[in-house]
């Protein structure tokens, strides 16, 4: 009778104290629904802008957080890649729901879905890619990952890349927008190509996303697997329901500094771009210092493919459908950071072995990346 009281009271504790972060979440969203006027009014002096913009940051990315957690404790029930490909549609969702925000509520910006986009790729493939090789590769000689499923993720990046992000750049150079019906093909091509690589990906070619050398983890009770399953994914899904109103909330910081402040436009898409990289940064790094290479390359590569074949054609649609007019192509020195970062990716991912030459390789692009912003 006393343990049939101890352990679900225990449970419950330890529940409380880990998702303390979800009252966090939902106690800024309480205070921004009752008091969001008088708050963003405090933005017109600089300690206000401060602290109304690090607090919905933090909020935002604390949840987002938290659902790479929950998406993390899936993929161990769930297995590679439908672990990663719940963390990487969450991450796509947010991303989705952090440009549209912020392109629709301020004044018009067009370039904003190409620069978070442009920021998220090359933080992924350069940051994210440098980072887990060089700390994986400095703990061990070498890693392995499977080569074909890196492959797979790749024959998609690179024309989907190519098709929305350097082909536009050479067919209006003029500096107009897409046709309509040509940005309707853009999107069914991306998602019809996506749609048919989820299938593969779950289905007969499953194998390629998956390292035969890991550990199988122990076999658990139906039952209990199943009421964890179901734990994570509530969690999941009630993080996620701060993130959707307080992202919404933060796009007014955000146009307020390039409205306002006049910073330069690419710094929306950058803070975009942080905002939805980090929580799967850290994810791959923590993979790769664990040995698990597999998962940080279906996580990077997962992810950019996601944004590039998902985002993409979402952004085309809400811009199509709120009379927001949208560029994607790049110009300059942009362009060629995107070619070259494409290039290197190929080769660092071609041999099914990576080490820490090729994480710095990568760091090196990610500085020039960022030494590039400042000097436009």
């Amino acid at each position: 009778m006393t343990n049939s009281l101890t352990v679900p009271s225990f449970t419950m504790s330890r529940l409380l104290r880990q998702e303390w972060f979800l009252a966090v979440g939902l106690l800024t969203s309480a205070i921004i629904l009752g008091f969001g006027e008088p708050l963003f009014a405090q933005m017109s002096s600089p300690a206000g802008f401060v602290l109304v913009f690090f607090w919905l940051f933090a909020a935002v990315l604390g949840s987002a957080l938290s659902v790479v957690r929950h998406a993390d404790h899936l993929a161990e029930q769930l297995g590679e890649p439908y672990g990663t490909l719940i963390l990487t549609l969450a991450i796509t969702s947010i991303e989705v729901m952090a440009i549209s925000a912020v392109m629709i509520h301020g004044a018009n910006n067009p370039t904003l879905a190409r620069d978070t986009l442009f920021a998220v790729v090359m933080i992924i493939l350069n940051g994210m890619v440098g980072l887990s090789l060089l700390v994986g590769g400095w703990r061990r000689p070498e890693q392995s990952h499977n080569m074909q499923g890196a492959n797979a993720y790749l024959g998609l990046i690179v024309p989907l890349a190519a098709l929305s992000l350097i082909l536009p750049s050479f067919l209006h150079t003029d500096g107009s927008q897409a046709s309509t019906p040509r940005q309707m093909i853009l999107v069914v091509i991306s998602v019809g190509l996506y749609g048919v690589f989820l299938m593969l990906q779950a289905g007969r070619h499953h194998r390629y996303f998956t390292d035969g050398s890991e550990p199988r983890h122990e076999k658990r009770d139906g039952a209990a697997q199943k009421s964890t399953i179901l734990l994570h994914a509530v969690l999941l899904f009630a993080y996620m329901a701060p993130v959707v109103f307080l992202v919404e909330q933060l796009a007014r910081p955000i146009d307020y500094i390039i409205e306002t402040v006049h910073a330069p436009a690419a710094l929306g898409g950058i803070i975009m771009a942080v905002l939805v990289a980090t929580p799967e940064a850290l994810s791959a790094v923590r993979a790769s210092i664990a040995n698990n290479l597999q998962r940080s390359v279906n996580i990077f590569l997962g992810s950019v493919l996601s944004t590039i074949g998902l985002t993409v054609p979402a952004m085309l649609l809400v811009a199509h459908l709120t009379s927001h007019p949208i560029t994607l192509g790049l110009e300059g020195s942009d362009l060629v950071m995107l070619t070259l970062t494409l290039a290197v990716s190929m080769i660092t991912f071609a041999s099914g072995r990576t080490h820490m030459m090729q994480g710095a390789v990568h760091l090196v692009l990610f500085l020039a990346y960022v030494l590039l912003i400042f000097q436009q």
